[in-house]
């Protein structure tokens, strides 16, 4: 298996443990608080590599890094928010549906609305099978998908004004700081155990900087449309890691809804490699 491939998976399969590690203690620690700390401990080691200037910027560059960060820390929030409501496959599942749009957005080829309608049946199978989803844990993964696309477009803007890893970095420390307020007033005794601490410095470690690095690596050599199709296995890899260590498990129309937008997914992105 090619070198830039094995990284990606090694990303993927990062970002999803380190989901349901977190999860694992959202019984000692609020969501919105283990979101907080995981922006914070992953700005404070981004901040360790690099060191962005700040002085001289435009007010254009400061609008484009304040969005990237607030969607940054806002999309994990409301994922975590999500979690504490479904299973964590169905979660990313519909958190994936953001992009996806936003990878057809403005498009009419019939081909591209029949891949954003396949998304679409797997969203109504998730709303209207005959299991019994939490409404809205769906609304809340929506939510955090349309912040993911956002976060997805701002990309592009943020690298172009700051230069290697400075965008990130002040994004990240900007996201953290918009959590600061609901994650300490949610915070009751989390701050001072030092479980939920090594936790989280885990989790960030394992969903922010190694994902961060791999996929730094891969994309060097690997094709736009290959890095996203291999990305388009996020959904499955969470389903897989939630059952290894949270022993969720999936029943059949959730896969079919899973698998529908995996499919779409894929679709959507070799027709617009075509």
């Amino acid at each position: 298996m090619p070198r830039p491939v094995v990284l990606v998976l090694i990303a993927i399969a990062s970002v999803q443990f380190g989901a349901a590690i977190a999860k694992s203690i959202f019984d000692s620690a609020h969501p919105v608080t283990l979101a907080f700390l995981r922006a914070l401990i992953g700005a404070v080691i981004f901040l360790a590599f690099s060191r962005p200037r700040v002085t001289g910027r435009s007010a254009r560059d400061w609008l484009v890094v304040v969005a990237y960060g607030l969607c940054l820390s806002g999309m994990n929030m409301l994922i975590y928010l999500s979690f504490q409501r479904i299973p964590i496959g169905l979660a990313v599942t519909l958190e994936f549906v953001g992009p996806l749009a936003l990878a057809v957005l403005g498009s009419r080829r019939w081909l591209d609305i029949l891949w954003v309608s396949l998304a679409a049946t797997g969203v109504v199978l998730l709303g209207a099978g005959p299991t019994v989803v939490d409404r809205l844990g769906m609304v809340l993964a929506l939510a955090a998908g349309a912040l993911w696309a956002a976060y997805i477009a701002l990309a592009g803007p943020v690298g172009r004004r700051w230069e290697g890893m400075s965008g990130l970095t002040v994004g990240s420390l900007i996201g953290a700081a918009a959590l600061i307020v609901p994650g300490t007033l949610l915070a009751d005794g989390a701050f001072g155990d030092l479980r939920v601490l090594g936790v989280m410095a885990a989790v960030a470690l394992l969903s922010t900087v190694i994902p961060y690095a791999m996929e730094l690596q891969a994309r060097r050599s690997l094709k736009a449309a290959s890095f996203s199709i291999l990305m388009s296995l996020e959904p499955a890899a969470a389903a897989l890691f939630a059952w290894m260590v949270l022993g969720e498990w999936l029943r059949w129309p959730e896969w079919v809804a899973m698998a529908c937008v995996i499919v779409a997914s894929i679709g959507a992105i070799r027709t617009a490699r075509q």
